[in-house]
């Protein structure tokens, strides 16, 4: 029988079988040695969202992820952005919001954007992934992306404004994965891994800091595209020193109490002592800014927003129009987008105010934000 750790939870509600299943398939794997749960927990492949896993020597790409650097980022305005509140300022946001920051590429008639810098593709480690990144690469730089992406502005406790984005590393980090899967020594239920001290496992994790440098940029420039709809319409400016960036799937060496591990999140916040995070809820609830309180039996870690309560099919299935038009009727949106949005209907989310009070260890709030426009793709 193979050793096996228990896992530490912070749950807002019991998961479901299927979520269990994952977790103990996780805590027998080799060199696996902690394993800690989040409260918005749910169903993923191979490895479920919201967990922080820690090995010595081993890395495992599903406790990662496809969507490598997927985080968020958040900038305040320094001016005066509270007109976008009102309905020709917000009309005209999301009218011009498609065209600055595209949902799936941007138009090569329009020209692309360069990777250099840590963004060069000559930093991959494969062919494959040098030229998909000078194509596929340079189209998605600065895109959404559909799913739970999202770009939405958001009023403070102050009534301040900040833009804030949801976003990774697009196809980008899903070409990554793949190409390195191939190398990786299967375990067995979606699980498998790469050893940190091999040339593959170098390799993989070379192209990992790559794809957490590319979806940081895409935000940046998401961010600075969106803020200048507003600059345009209103005047405002942003903030410089209220930058926030994060991202919730990487994987990094760190030291957890007196011992250093590859501490892998899916879905997880890096949350060390008195560190900025956020965590959004979901479409029409509150967003939260918070700093960590560095918890070791949380390997560092918090939830990365509230986790899903429903599955996409059985959202789809079950909330109707009439029920989404209602709970987003206090922020704006675009209607034809909304009308496909029932699997991001906030009611397919867990409930963010119990998530945060079971993390209530593991972070503090800094400040509780309300959604005002939300534009995402459908």
């Amino acid at each position: 029988m193979p050793d096996q750790v228990s896992p530490h939870t912070w749950l807002a509600n019991q998961p479901e079988p299927a979520v269990k299943q994952t977790i103990e398939r996780l805590c027998r794997a080799p060199d696996v040695a902690h394993v800690a749960v989040m409260p918005d927990v749910h169903l993923a492949a191979g490895v479920s969202n919201g967990l922080a896993v820690a090995t010595e020597r081993l890395i495992y790409p599903a406790a990662v992820g496809g969507d490598i650097g997927c985080g968020y980022s958040a900038v305040a305005f320094a001016g005066d952005a509270s007109p976008l509140q009102r309905r020709q300022a917000a009309e005209y946001v999301l009218q011009e919001l498609p065209h600055a920051v595209p949902v799936i590429r941007h138009s090569r008639r329009n020209g692309l954007p360069e990777l250099a810098g840590e963004l060069d593709a000559n930093r991959l480690s494969h062919p494959e992934l040098i030229a998909k990144a000078l194509t596929v690469g340079r189209e998605e730089l600065g895109t959404l992306g559909r799913g739970n992406h999202f770009l939405e502005f958001q009023s403070d406790e102050d009534g301040r404004i900040w833009v804030m984005v949801h976003s990774g590393s697009r196809a980008m980090g899903q070409h990554i994965t793949a190409a390195h899967l191939k190398h990786a020594e299967k375990v067995g239920g979606g699980l498998s891994w790469l050893d940190a001290d091999s040339e593959a496992g170098n390799a993989y994790l070379q192209d990992v800091a790559w794809a957490r440098s590319y979806a940081k940029e895409s935000r940046r420039r998401m961010l600075e595209a969106a803020a200048g709809i507003v600059a345009e319409a209103l005047g405002a400016q942003i903030d410089a020193s209220t930058w926030i960036n994060t991202d919730h799937n990487h994987v990094e060496r760190e030291e957890i109490g007196r011992q250093t591990y590859w501490v892998h999140r899916k879905g997880a916040n890096r949350v060390d002592d008195e560190s900025p995070n956020i965590i959004p809820g979901s479409m029409a609830t509150a967003t939260y800014h918070v700093v960590g309180r560095g918890n070791p039996e949380a390997l560092n870690s918090s939830s990365h927003g509230a986790g899903r309560k429903l599955s996409r099919s059985a959202a789809r299935a079950k909330i109707k129009r009439k029920d989404l038009d209602r709970q987003l009727k206090d922020i704006w949106i675009d209607p034809n987008t909304a009308a496909k949005l029932t699997d991001e209907s906030p009611s397919a989310y867990k409930d963010i105010e119990a998530v945060m009070r079971a993390q209530k260890d593991l972070v503090r709030i800094t400040q509780k934000l309300r959604p005002v426009l939300c534009y995402k793709g459908a």
